[in-house]
């Protein structure tokens, strides 16, 4: 067994965390979780993520020792396996905290409106233009804070942080949001910047056979993946 069991399926907040395994050179197996079947729903995946969501690991050899630790969130991995590692978190307090700031920025704003603007751009079963266009405007919005900061900056907290890896995976699908990187040219450049580094290519690459993109417009698929529980 290697050290780290990742319970994962390509999507952003997944990608996010295989991005930092592949930048630490962890070792890791993979536990693929197909959302559009439910396997989220199991009751062993809810013992490691008690919401029923990807990414999770299981660290067995846990930085305060012990029995293996499970940790869900793709946030409280990421700073999880940084603050183990004493990697891609700036020690200076200054740039730590706003590392911090920036990464519970992209959990709690750009994630949740651009996972609302794929849904309703994308999955859902009609159209409704009224939040394509509050989610398509709010996800303009905040590339437009991110813009703001990186304006003159290669990178998001001082050096490469993962604040980056938690936004990449998000900007990475700038398309499905309705943007386009050409309005946002700091952002454009930061993208490319990371993109480049054959870490993060790996990251994305991980097991990207398992995403089959028609699964997520059938009616069955719909019904599971869009549903909060297992009861529904």
């Amino acid at each position: 067994m290697k050290p780290v069991t990742f319970h994962f399926w390509p999507t952003p907040n997944c990608w996010k965390v295989a991005i930092l395994l592949e930048e630490l050179g962890l070792s890791y197996d993979v536990v693929p979780i197909d959302i559009t079947r439910g396997d989220q729903f199991t009751d062993e995946f809810a013992l490691v993520s008690p919401n029923n969501r990807v990414p999770a690991i299981v660290d067995h050899e846990p930085s305060f020792g012990g029995e293996p630790f499970a940790v869900f969130e793709s946030g409280a991995i990421l700073q999880y396996l940084a603050e183990k590692t004493g990697r891609f978190i700036p020690d200076d307090p200054r740039l730590r905290l706003t590392c911090f700031m920036w990464l519970f920025w992209q959990m709690g704003g750009l994630g949740p409106m651009a996972g609302q603007a794929h849904y309703f751009r994308l999955y859902a079963p009609e159209p409704i233009e009224p939040a394509i266009a509050r989610y398509t405007n709010e996800c303009r919005r905040l590339y437009g804070v991110l813009e703001h900061h990186l304006s003159g900056k290669s990178w998001i907290a001082g050096s490469y942080s993962i604040a980056d890896i938690a936004c990449l995976p998000w900007i990475f699908r700038h398309e499905r949001h309705g943007q386009s990187l050409d309005d946002f040219p700091s952002v454009g450049a930061w993208y490319e910047r990371l993109m480049s580094r054959p870490a993060v290519r790996a990251g994305f690459a991980l097991d990207a056979d398992l995403r089959d993109e028609s699964a997520f417009v059938s009616a069955e698929s719909h019904k599971t993946l869009f549903r909060s529980s297992p009861d529904e």
